[in-house]
């Protein structure tokens, strides 16, 4: 408890571990922050101690628990990370790593496929949703709106071309995999 109060105090960060599905209520007032102002410092009542609570204070919290379920109470009161990984990324991670240093063009051409492929769906939902609020924005018959007409057309262009890097980019992605696959074995 010691070491707890002399980081809430002096701003250092706080690892408890191995901790399971239920936390000791004592902890209550540091997970919501249950600050108050004396003289014009932040204080914090642990237990029935009052603190001056530093702004650097960071607490963390992990478990060794698979899949924990903790209650909604405890839920709201922190931000709960995931950091179990499954085997097909883990594989995917060391691949990565390993096609990386044998063949460091091939993995940078992955990496500029997967950028490029998320551009271009960023494209595509733009060209949508420009597409939507043409056709809710005009007015009248939308065949005698020429500028919708051209919003549609220039949209219509670009969507293609985008489809064709797709279908490109698919190819290139094929060809890489059976590049990685062979340090599978």
């Amino acid at each position: 408890m010691r070491v707890l109060e002399n980081c809430v105090t002096f701003g250092y960060p706080l690892l408890l571990e191995n901790v399971y599905e239920e936390l000791d209520a004592s902890l209550e007032p540091l997970l919501l922050k249950q600050t108050f102002k004396q003289s014009g410092v932040d204080m914090i009542m642990m237990g029935d101690q009052v603190l001056e609570y530093s702004k650097d204070f960071r607490f963390y919290i992990t478990t060794k628990l698979r899949n924990p379920h903790y209650l909604p109470e405890i839920s709201t009161k922190v931000s709960l990370l995931n950091f179990m990984i499954t085997p097909e990324g883990l594989e995917d991670q060391l691949l990565g790593i390993v096609v990386a240093k044998e063949r460091p063009e091939l993995e940078e051409e992955r990496q500029t496929l997967i950028v490029t492929s998320a551009a271009n769906n960023k494209q595509l939902k733009e060209i949508e949703d420009k597409i939507l609020y043409t056709l809710s924005s005009s007015e009248g018959n939308i065949l005698e709106d020429e500028s919708a007409i051209e919003v549609l057309d220039s949209s219509k262009v670009l969507s293609n071309e985008i489809s064709k890097k797709q279908i490109i980019g698919e190819e290139t992605e094929k060809k890489i995999e059976a590049s990685r696959a062979g340090y599978r074995t």
